[in-house]
């Protein structure tokens, strides 16, 4: 007997909208940064997310595109997307299989961050980004857009 979105299934790919208690513009962190950068780089992040969703994402063979994060990071994913100029792109994700209302798990853009060839996000950055996974995961029904 199934008894909700299992990790072998599909996932719907979403974006996390930002809750007006913690951000009146309501911002969609990851869709505002792949929405800036280059047409090449969204196509090819896209793409990435597409296959991820639909292999299901346990069972994507990652190519260096789609990788799981360790350390402080554990429990996120990232697409990475090297663009034009040797720039780094990426998105960093969430699996959600606990979001109510949703039939298939979820796979969740919460934001998105790019650096000069050869650099490393700084440890703020990532900071950023595990607390607005922190405010995704706080509300259920999630906010997304």
């Amino acid at each position: 007997m199934r008894t909700g979105p299992s990790s072998d299934d599909a996932h719907d790919i979403v974006y996390f909208k930002r809750h007006t208690e913690d951000d009146p513009a309501q911002s969609v962190p990851g869709r505002d940064a792949l929405r800036s950068w280059p047409v090449t780089v969204r196509a090819k992040a896209n793409a990435v997310l597409i296959a991820v969703a639909t292999a299901p994402p346990k069972r994507f063979a990652g190519g260096g595109y789609w990788e799981a994060m360790k350390g402080e990071m554990s429990g996120w994913f990232e697409v990475r997307i090297d663009g034009p100029g040797r720039h780094h792109y990426r998105l960093f994700c969430l699996l959600d299989y606990n979001a109510k209302g949703e039939e298939k798990p979820l796979l969740v853009v919460v934001a998105g961050r790019d650096k000069p060839f050869r650099t490393r996000l700084s440890d703020a950055d990532y900071a950023e980004v595990r607390l607005l996974g922190e405010e995704y995961l706080k509300r259920n029904p999630r906010s997304i857009g």
